[in-house]
């Protein structure tokens, strides 16, 4: 085998084309919604890590579990990258009629893109947060919010940080 590359072999860089049942695929007997999605700092440092916070709220009648996932996609890419990445997911409880904010830290590792080794590289980046991936078309309604924030400095591998 001489061709590495994933492309047309997984369903992250299949293009337009859904997988038949994506990460976080099923049903709930509730329903949620997701709201002040934050992202600290919104410009950062190349080697730095994001803070994100996002609220969740059971908006239905029932108590409920959602499983919240974190997003990332790189705008511009030095190399061939995923539509999006998974870069954190948490299950979360939530009582009908209540809201929890979630924290969640995206470390610097998770940006970075292999070009015959680990790199980060600076730009900007879109990053979602919901009960789904972006984009999914699924009976069951669920939001996804998105940010953007920039890396600046130089392109470095990812050891020299």
């Amino acid at each position: 085998m001489e061709n590495y590359t994933m492309e047309g072999r997984t369903y992250r860089y299949y293009g337009q084309e859904a997988p038949l049942y994506p990460f976080g695929y099923g049903l709930s007997y509730t329903t949620f919604k997701y709201q002040d999605l934050v992202l600290s700092p919104p410009v950062l440092p190349i080697c730095a890590n994001l803070s994100v916070s996002v609220v969740l709220e059971n908006t239905g009648q029932r108590d409920g579990e959602e499983v919240v996932q974190l997003y990332l996609r790189w705008e511009q890419s030095s190399v061939l990258v995923p539509r999006w990445q998974l870069v954190a997911f948490r299950r979360v409880a939530v009582p009908s009629g209540r809201e929890t904010k979630l924290s969640f830290q995206v470390a610097a590792e998770q940006r970075a893109v292999w070009a015959q080794d680990w790199r980060l590289e600076p730009g900007t980046f879109t990053l979602f947060a919901g009960g789904q991936q972006p984009g999914q078309q699924t009976r069951a309604p669920s939001e996804v919010l998105s940010a953007r924030f920039t890396v600046t400095g130089a392109a470095r591998p990812l050891r020299g940080c």
